[in-house]
Formats: structure tokens, sequence, C-alpha cells
């Protein structure tokens, strides 16, 4: 049905509803769908729902005018009054008495006395009646590729008015943020949106482009469930608090010391014979799996920011056996997070996730009771960035970045935005439990540390 807004659904809903209360269900459902297709394609969408509604009205009441008339037709000896004068109204039989029905003629003279304005409105608008319609705006369609955490964000139906009004409709494709920086064929899009700027970078390094967005921003989180969190805490891993702290160094050693989840003291909540490990993505195609690798190197290098070859090995024994011993690694981070809320504890006792994803998942209901947030210390903050790869694409970044509508939405995904008050209204409007300053943040290695990095748990692998 041509370009149809969110508006204009939600306007013909509310007649719908209200005229079913005086009117057959049936009736109004098949006048209302004709009326609607007389303006298939048309240039003003403000004034469909307008136009519909008074043609809604017109047929209905010319429908009640026709059943009546045939009922008095069958009785006639129900009306043995002469017809009352013009302005009187129109007399109906009801139980044997008769009301002037004074409703159905003031909405038909409504109707008609709107219809006859908008007919004089276009008429001056549109002067040469013979034309045809102009078809409506066309909007320039950009395609992407976006880390899979951003797609529910793009599929909201009030982002895509929020672009549309600004003329352009937003095509994208999910993937992994590193497979988009190392494998995917940029050549047919016109922006990549990885979920880091190393992702970010090695695109704009690969393809010689300077300019780059960030409209938001994620620190890394675990989602875990309370009877994990207690054992955890016991352990010397879990700092409680408002939201608990996950002690990165203390995980660490436990991990050398392939301490599995059975010979934990008092351990009744879940006693499994399989290693303590965090869920992750694969570092080969995720951001999120690299960023994990990015804080336990960090962590595993004293604390400081692994530099040079000789670093780079000596954390090689820790950081490799983090991925190796998980088994099969997802190539995106909705895929265990999704684990996560279907499967319970079972299969996904810690999963390595982007805080807006929970979030996310709060706002929608999806987070069930004994879920818990908990955040790395240390972390990073995931900064979204968003490369132009054409000039629509350019486009696509600085409406991101600036238009307020589409910064507001970003906060309702669960992204944290340039205004923090955005964030804080969303988590506190909907109860969810986050850190309102992530402070013990670290930075990432360089690009090309980070690749060498990700190279030896690629190695590990195989």
């Amino acid at each position: 049905m041509g370009v149809v807004t969110v508006r204009e659904e939600q306007a013909i809903q509310r007649l719908t509803d209200r005229l079913v209360d005086d009117y057959p269900a049936d009736e109004v459902e098949s006048v209302v769908g004709a009326a609607r297709q007389r303006f298939e394609g048309h240039p003003v969408r403000e004034f469909v729902p307008i136009l519909i509604e008074r043609i809604v009205l017109r047929e209905l009441a010319a429908s009640t005018t026709d059943a009546e008339s045939e009922t008095i037709a069958a009785q006639p000896n129900s009306n043995p009054h002469p017809d009352p004068s013009p302005g009187m109204g129109r007399i109906v039989a009801v139980g044997g008495k008769f009301v002037a029905d004074k409703r159905l003629m003031a909405l038909a003279a409504a109707a008609l006395v709107v219809v006859l304005a908008l007919v004089v409105a276009f008429a001056v608008r549109q002067p040469d009646q013979s034309a045809p319609t102009s078809a409506p705006a066309a909007l320039t369609t950009v395609h992407g590729v976006v880390g899979s955490e951003k797609m529910a964000f793009f599929e909201d139906p009030r982002v895509v008015e929020a672009l549309a009004r600004k003329g352009v409709e937003a095509q994208v494709d999910p993937a992994g943020s590193r497979q988009i920086a190392t494998s995917t064929d940029l050549g047919k899009y016109d922006f990549a949106f990885p979920s880091s700027a190393p992702a970010a970078e090695r695109i704009q390094r690969a393809r010689n482009i300077s300019t780059k967005y960030t409209p938001f921003s994620s620190p890394m989180a675990i989602a875990t469930f309370q009877p994990i969190a207690d054992l955890l805490t016991a352990a010397g891993v879990l700092r409680p608090g408002p939201v608990p702290t996950f002690d990165m160094a203390r995980y660490l050693e436990l991990v050398r010391s392939d301490v599995e989840w059975d010979k934990l003291r008092d351990n009744t909540a879940y006693p499994v014979h399989k290693n303590i490990l965090v869920s992750t993505t694969d570092p080969r195609t995720s951001n999120s799996a690299a960023m994990y690798l990015a804080i336990a190197s960090h962590v595993a290098n004293d604390n400081t920011i692994v530099q040079g070859p000789a670093a780079e090995q000596a954390v090689l024994p820790t950081v490799s056996r983090l991925f190796v011993r998980q088994g099969y690694t997802e190539n995106s981070t909705d895929g265990p997070f999704r684990e996560y809320l279907a499967a319970g504890m079972g299969p996904t006792p810690m999963v390595w996730i982007y805080e807006a994803q929970f979030v996310e998942a709060a706002i929608r209901g999806q987070i069930k009771p004994g879920m818990v947030l908990t955040y790395p210390s240390p972390t990073v903050v995931s900064q979204h960035t968003l490369v132009p790869l054409t000039a629509p694409g350019d486009r696509i970044g600085r409406l991101l970045t600036t238009d307020p509508d589409l910064q507001r939405l970003a906060a309702e995904h669960g992204f944290r935005t340039s205004d923090p008050s955005q964030f804080a209204k969303v988590t506190a409007d909907n109860h969810v439990p986050v850190a309102g300053d992530v402070v013990d943040v670290i930075d990432t290695p360089t690009i090309d540390t980070l690749e060498h990095l990700i190279d030896i748990a690629t190695k590990s692998y195989n």
C-alpha cells in the first residue's frame, strides 16, 4: 500500500475501534479497507486518515439508511404519519416509535463539508487536474553491514520512521565486527558499522578513509545467574555491590589452575565437571571476543598494555586457554546471549556480552529473576564506530550521531550516547541495575598488537 506511516496506521486503527461500537465489525473493516484503496500511493499522507474517516462515515450512514428503508418498506402500516419537514431530519421506526436521527444527518453534513474543503484545497494546490498525481518522494536506500547486536536498533519501526523523515532507508546485514573488518566484501555497502574502534581502524586503513562516526558506546560486561554469582563471590571472583564487579585477576588465577566448577567449596548449585570459563564468541570473527582478549592480556601482563613480541609470548599460555577450552564459539555476540536468555545456566553459566544487550533485553521483558549483570574489572568501553564508504553512508553516520530522535532511540536500545541522562533515564524507568559510571577502564592495545594476539589465539585453536 504505497508509503504508509506509523501515525497513519495508528489513526486508522483508532477510527476502526471507534466505529465498531456503533456498526458491525465486519462491515467497518470492509468499508475502511475499500476507502484506503482509494488513496493508494497518495502523496499527502497526513490527509489520508481524515479523508478515509469522512468517506467511511458517509458510506456507513448510507448503508444504515438503506437497511432502515428496507425495513420500513416491509412494514407499510408502521408509519401512518406524513413525512416531516426538511429541517426535522429523517424519521425511522424503532420499537414502534419514531425517532429523529439527527446524528447521521450531522455526520453526513460534516463529511460533506470536509470533503468539499479538501477538494478545494487540492484544486488550489494542483490546478492541472488532468495531470497524473505525483508519486511520493523516493527514499534514498543506504546499504550497510553492522555488528549483530545493532540489528534490533536498525529494525525498530521507530528508527525506520525517523530515518524516513530524513529521506533515508537503511538496509543492513549482520556480521561479526572483526569479520566486517577482515573478510566481508565492503564493495557492495555504503557504510560499515563494527562494534569497536580497532575494527573500524582496520577498515579505515585498508580503504584509506579518515572519516568515522561514534554515535554510541557500550562497556563490556558479563551476564550470569544468582547461584553462579554466589559461588563466585565465595571464591573471591565476584565483589558484591549494587552492581557486582568481576575480578579478572582472581578469575585468571582459577583459569591457570584449571579449577573446575565442582571443585569449588560448598558447591551444590552447579556441581559440574568442567572448567570455570566465561563463554565468548570466536576472536577470529567477533569484536567482543577481541575485547575479552585485550582485557585478559592486560591483566596477565601485570596490568600493563601488551607491547612487543616478548610480552605477546608471555601472555600466550593464559590467553590461549581462555578460548581453546571453550570448544565451539559463535561468530557474533547475538548467539551466546540468546542461549543465555533461553537455555539458562546449564550450558552458559557466564557469558561475555555488551552491556547494551542486557539492558535491551531487560526493556523487552526478557530478563528473568535470578539473571545478573556484572562488570569485569578492568573493562573496556566498546566504541561502536561507523565508517562511511560512500556519500550516503556518510549521511547515515551524521544522522545517527546528531539527530535527537535517533540518539534517544539508541539509548532505548541500551546504548550509551553523548548525553548520559538519556541512558540513565532508560535504565531507571525500566529498573535495570547498571553501573552509572564505569571507571575501571583500560585502553586496548594498538591495532597491530591486538591482531598479533588474535593470531596467537587462532594458532592455539589449530
